[in-house]
């Protein structure tokens, strides 16, 4: 099997640290491996494969190396920088920031719903938001069947989605990550408000699933809201559908998905819950019922861990297609 020289940009954070893991359980085809981080995590050392490499400082000349994939996972700011350096150097990119979804040359990839969109050619690629991740793989099989005419997000995130800053503010009770104590509490506000009254979270859910279905005019709306749990976003989806269905239909659709694991089963208090999902791959559905408020609409319960499926694996998966292409 050929093997791949790979970087990971941002390896000391949350999700390159995960990325890494990744990497080596997944027996990823490597050859050579660079992990790259700010200065000041320069010159430490990470274990891979039993191995010990030494952090690399984040440059311009780091990508004057052989590398054949970079999967970034440092903030919108180093991949805008970084990201473009490493693309006209002919390096695969796959981007965990912001920074280049909405851009109409750069696919948006979600390895169980759109790969087929990644072409030889492609110079980044970018990975959704977490939300939006786990929210259309278990709306993909659906989609494909029944067709979606409207979907309703309410959302339940976890704060490691702020990264090491969430986690310690829900550990510690400092307040500068979020404009409220996250302790004992829920925050109606993932990310700033724009003028709409939106935040920058909702309208990047309604926009990337637009996106990813190749439907720029499907109605979607959402609320996120940032709750005190560590690890595991939730999402209560409500969707309706443009064709009849029955709810068996429904049923054996979610359960033959790919990516998805059907926990649903409410006299045995079984449904999908983040406390059971961290370290897990898939994305978890319950409590699955019809709307009886609107024609042709249901309810559904989805969590996954927002760090492993919602980023890292996921970057993993489109490298794991990556080189299929290659």
């Amino acid at each position: 099997m050929k093997k791949y020289n790979i970087a990971v940009v941002g390896a000391t954070g949350l999700v390159g640290s995960e990325i890494t893991r990744i990497l080596e359980e997944r027996n990823f085809p490597i050859e050579n491996i660079y992990f790259l981080a700010s200065k000041k995590s320069a010159g430490k050392t990470i274990k891979f494969q039993s191995k010990d490499y030494i952090i690399e400082e984040l440059k311009k000349e780091s990508f004057d190396k052989d590398i054949d994939i970079a999967l970034f996972a440092a903030g919108g700011s180093i991949s805008k920088k970084y990201g473009n350096i490493a693309a006209e150097r002919g390096i695969k990119v796959i981007d965990n920031s912001s920074e280049f979804r909405m851009d109409k040359d750069v696919p948006l990839v979600v390895p169980e719903v759109n790969s087929e969109i990644i072409k030889k050619t492609t110079r980044i690629i970018a990975n959704p938001n977490c939300t939006t991740i786990q929210a259309v793989v278990a709306l993909k099989p659906l989609n494909d069947k029944f067709k979606i005419k409207r979907i309703v997000y309410s959302t339940y995130q976890a704060v490691s989605g702020s990264g090491l800053g969430g986690l310690k503010a829900l550990e510690m009770g400092e307040i500068k990550t979020y404009p409220h104590d996250i302790r004992n509490n829920a925050l109606p506000q993932v990310d700033s408000f724009l003028d709409n009254g939106y935040t920058k979270e909702e309208v990047k859910m309604i926009d990337e699933t637009r996106k990813i279905f190749n439907d720029e005019n499907l109605k979607i709306t959402a609320t996120c809201v940032r709750i005190p749990v560590k690890c595991g976003h939730s999402l209560s989806i409500n969707v309706e559908f443009e064709n009849p269905f029955e709810m068996e239909d429904i049923l054996g659709t979610l359960k033959n998905g790919e990516g998805i694991v059907v926990e649903d089963n409410g006299k045995e208090n079984i449904y999908p819950m983040p406390i059971n999902v961290e370290g897990k791959d898939s994305v978890y559905v319950g409590r699955i019922r019809r709307d009886f408020s609107a024609d042709n609409a249901i309810n559904l319960w989805v969590v996954a861990d927002n760090i492993r499926k919602g980023a890292a694996l996921n970057a993993v998966q489109i490298a794991e297609k990556l080189i299929g292409i290659i």
